[in-house]
């Protein structure tokens, strides 16, 4: 039975039929070093139509719980060692999906219970079509014609917004870009109507603005087809957009949960304040991100508890006393800009062939830089920001000569990059560094990380001998956080985060004066995202470094960035101080960008619950009158 309801801050209360309850669920994966407990004796529900956050860090158990829910839990490693998922199947009735056959279970799975992965590339086949791969799962699952799977396929296709739908059927996944992909995901779990949908990570990998209609499309079709979602994110900003309930969870338990609302006005919990207050905001700059350490330690007993001698009380005292003025920013810009620039950029054009016919001869040409120019001042930290495809990755691999530039010219220290032999750019590299987003593909897994760092300055004759060299790496790996006996292990022994401060500290080991940070923290949690943000601002400062910082997320860059350069397929729509980008936007395109992030702020968040549950009121009060 439906009730409506008014609850604390007049949101709407609506308490619809469960359609799961996961009661005391445990899942353990053996390993060389013993039994570990992924999930640890968790309950919670989820209700018809409506959308359950659960956020946490890497490791946290989020991904293992909707494993366990979808009957995925590999075994042998994995085993879920005790509980129960109850189920309210169309099909079967209620059911605990651990006890049902195998058979049943594939029943429920995909048509019942479907699941987006967070990277669509590994999960769609790449030698099929977009269309066949979803007309596969409704062949399986419903009793029609190929015809009739395919009418249904173009027309999901349309649901989900896919541009030219017919053509795309017949498109393969490598041919459309991630969120073109990720739409096609969705198409697939929407095939046969499921009563709950499970977004692992959707949005993680994509643009705000790709982010943004994501979540829009999710919360549309919910609403179309009463779907429930459990929905995995890292980032409570996304929560606040997308969920009603939100449940926060660390290393396997569940710290808290509750109402959207309730959570981001008071929470209860150390990890939820520190997750809170780690975000970087858009209506303040801060001198330096509050961490998830800021607020939480484990006692003696392995017990999560408030850090004894905290820094901040609360997430508003986070952000009080530890913002900077109006006064600072302009200070600080003034002084910046007295100085003769390190890096001049002077119509910059990076042109790309697009090769046809017989003879693959050159007839257009992708403009990925199309005459951007700039300046960049020493100690400055200047932000690229734009959506996938605006040309910011190239123009920074172009400045590095990594890719070679079609025109124009590159002038760092006084020197004209473009015009130096293969010598003299070797030299010059020492001075221009660059620091990938993908950690893991850029270091060596069969060297030692100690090995890793030590290579470069080896090359470029750092110090007179390795004994040297190994007392600078191990002075290195402390500076960025890390324990000198990290210098024998590998790459795979560690975390992102981890990889990400040995790749910077490889970035340090030639003592450059300037380093592109090409999306270096997007792939990171929010917590270990802060980190990593704070150790970079520390390093400029220690190190007199200047900061080209290159990512689609506007809230990441205004935090860290002096100017922010704003491209848009291959051009400079506009360059500005850091806080006049966020206030007095000169683009649309800009003011798109800054829309499309999840604000966060209390006011948003009331305003967005508000709207939802007064929507979803409507609707259930509908169907009680059509009843």
């Amino acid at each position: 039975m439906m009730e409506i309801n008014r609850g604390p801050n007049n949101l709407t209360k609506i308490d619809t039929p469960k359609i799961l309850q996961v009661k005391n669920l445990e899942v353990t994966f053996r390993t060389d070093a013993g039994s570990i407990k992924a999930l640890k004796d968790i309950s919670f529900d989820i209700h018809q139509g409506e959308t359950l956050g659960i956020v946490g860090e890497s490791g946290s158990g989020k991904s293992v719980t909707s494993l366990a829910i979808m009957g995925l839990i590999p075994n042998p490693p994995g085993k879920v060692t005790k509980g129960e998922i109850l189920f309210q199947s169309r099909q079967f009735g209620p059911v605990n999906l651990l006890d049902i056959s195998a058979r049943e279970m594939r029943e429920i799975r995909g048509k019942e219970i479907a699941m987006i992965f967070q990277e669509p590339m590994s999960s769609l086949n790449p030698v099929y079509t977009c269309g066949n791969q979803v007309m596969e799962a409704i062949l399986l699952h419903e009793n029609v014609s190929r015809k009739a799977a395919k009418a249904r396929t173009i027309e999901l296709f349309k649901k989900v917004q896919l541009p030219e739908p017919e053509r795309k059927f017949n498109t393969y996944p490598h041919e459309i870009s991630g969120g073109q992909k990720q739409r096609v995901m969705i198409a697939m779990a929407l095939s046969c109507n499921p009563s709950l949908l499970i977004a692992d990570e959707p949005t993680t990998a994509l643009d705000v603005t790709v982010q943004k209609t994501i979540l829009e499309l999710l919360d549309i079709l919910k609403d179309e087809n009463d779907t429930s979602i459990m929905f995995i994110t890292h980032d409570l900003g996304v929560i606040a957009e997308i969920a009603e309930r939100v449940m926060v969870m660390y290393q396997g338990n569940i710290m808290e949960s509750g109402d959207v609302w309730d959570i981001f006005d008071d929470p209860k919990h150390p990890y939820t304040k520190g997750l809170l207050a780690c975000r970087p905001r858009l209506d303040i700059k801060m001198k330096v991100l509050p961490t998830v350490k800021d607020f939480m330690e484990i006692n003696e007993h392995g017990e999560i508890v408030e850090k004894s001698d905290h820094k901040y009380a609360s997430v508003g005292e986070a952000l009080l006393f530890n913002f900077l003025t109006e006064d600072d920013i302009a200070e600080r810009n003034i002084e910046l800009s007295k100085q003769e620039p390190i890096l001049k950029i002077q119509n910059l054009k990076t042109y790309f062939p697009i090769r046809k016919g017989l003879f693959k001869r050159s007839t257009e040409y992708v403009k990925a830089v199309d005459d951007v120019s700039f300046e960049v001042y020493p100690g400055e930290t200047v932000g690229l920001v734009g959506e996938s495809g605006c040309g910011k990755t190239t123009l920074g691999r172009t400045i590095l000569r990594l890719v070679e530039p079609t025109a124009g010219k590159i002038i760092f220290n006084g020197k004209v990059i473009n015009e130096l032999n293969k010598k003299e750019l070797r030299e010059i590299r020492r001075d221009m560094q660059i620091v990938f987003q993908d950690p893991y593909s850029a270091l060596n897994p069969r060297i030692t990380v100690g090995e890793a760092i030590l290579e470069p300055m080896r090359l470029h004759n750092v110090l007179d001998n390795n004994a040297q060299r190994k007392e600078k790496v191990i002075e290195l790996l402390e500076t960025v956080g890390l324990s000198k006996d990290y210098y024998n292990r590998y790459p795979h022994e560690f975390s992102g985060g981890q990889r990400q401060r040995i790749a910077i500290a490889r970035t340090l080991s030639l003592n450059p004066k300037f380093i592109i940070a090409d999306e270096s923290v997007s792939a990171l949690d929010v917590s270990v995202q802060a980190q990593v943000l704070n150790l970079l601002n520390e390093l400029k400062e220690k190190f007199n470094l200047t900061y080209i910082f290159i990512s689609h997320d506007l809230s990441v860059v205004k935090f860290i960035s002096d100017r922010i350069v704003v491209m848009n397929k291959g051009k400079i729509e506009e360059i500005d101080y850091a806080e006049d980008i966020y206030i007095k936007q000169k683009s649309e395109y800009t003011k798109s960008l800054i829309d499309a992030i999840p604000k966060g702020t209390l006011d948003d968040i009331r305003k967005v619950q508000l709207d939802r549950r007064l929507k979803r009121e409507k609707k259930l009060k509908d169907k009680i009158i059509k009843k």
